[in-house]
């Protein structure tokens, strides 16, 4: 079984080659400023920045777009949550759908919270798409000095992710093989849904609780020394991607700032 997380980006791309640590850094340092904000602008911006060194990390477009897929159902509950339940109704009324008025203010929001969404979701994205799990809990643990069982620990959790939707099938056919089916009744479909998830949530515990059972057996939380198989090294130039991230999200902001579309999220 191939894992989802590992990373399908290529390798000698000049930016998937950098350390681990500095690629997540520099996408928290890209990202962190961007929920200051509630303008659009600013979001844009990001989004055009991403798209431009998306080829620097070797990350197709095409696999972008299916890492992402899942942040659409969250754009959609933001879409409609908004058209709904916008306390601020200003700008110019577009339709009238009896007592919500969807106007251009209302549209404006939602699309820089949506561009927000997938703004800050996207380096992230970049980032374990271009990193093997086993370099990050690595990195972790040699440049950062993280407790080896909390890297360990992180490694294993994303080791583990790709099987809940293997079980998750299996439990869905399993139930089906008993004759447990919704048919076309929606309530149906989500009693079933919910029976389903429980099950994959308590399958998904009881390993969890094996798996820290078994490494602690084998030494995972002691004190000993420990050696490193493969070394990951912060260069120079890890250290200029941080740095770059940081300057490029401060001229974003300062872009937002100087056109007087800034609109902070505490104000």
């Amino acid at each position: 079984m191939t894992l989802a997380l590992q990373p399908v980006a290529d390798p000698a791309a000049p930016l998937a080659r950098r350390n681990p640590v500095a690629k997540l850094g520099a996408a928290l340092l890209f990202t962190l400023p961007l929920i200051a904000t509630l303008d659009p602008l600013t979001p844009a911006l990001a989004l055009l920045v991403e798209m431009l060194v998306l080829p620097f990390f070797g990350v197709r477009l095409g696999v972008l777009a299916r890492r992402a897929a899942p942040l659409l159902p969250a754009a959609a509950g933001i879409l409609i949550t908004m058209v709904l339940f916008a306390a601020e109704r200003d700008g110019t009324l577009l339709v009238s759908l009896g007592p919500v008025d969807v106007t251009t203010g209302v549209l404006t929001t939602t699309g820089a919270l949506i561009m927000r969404v997938f703004a800050v979701a996207l380096p992230g994205i970049v980032v374990f798409a271009t990193t093997d799990p086993t370099d990050l809990a690595d990195a972790l643990v040699q440049n950062t000095r993280a407790p080896a069982r909390f890297a360990i620990g992180a490694l294993a959790a994303f080791r583990l992710v790709p099987l809940l939707g293997e079980e998750w099938r299996s439990l869905s056919l399993a139930r089906r093989a008993r004759g447990i089916d919704a048919g076309r009744n929606p309530v149906a479909k989500l009693r079933l849904f919910g029976s389903t998830a429980f099950a994959l949530l308590v399958g998904a515990l009881r390993r969890g609780v094996r798996l820290a059972v078994a490494m602690d057996a084998r030494g995972f939380d002691s004190d000993v020394p420990r050696t490193h198989a493969r070394r990951q090294h912060f260069t120079r130039a890890d250290a200029v991607l941080l740095i770059a991230a940081f300057l490029t999200a401060a001229a974003i902001i300062t872009v937002s700032v100087t056109l007087n579309v800034f609109r902070p999220v505490t104000g």
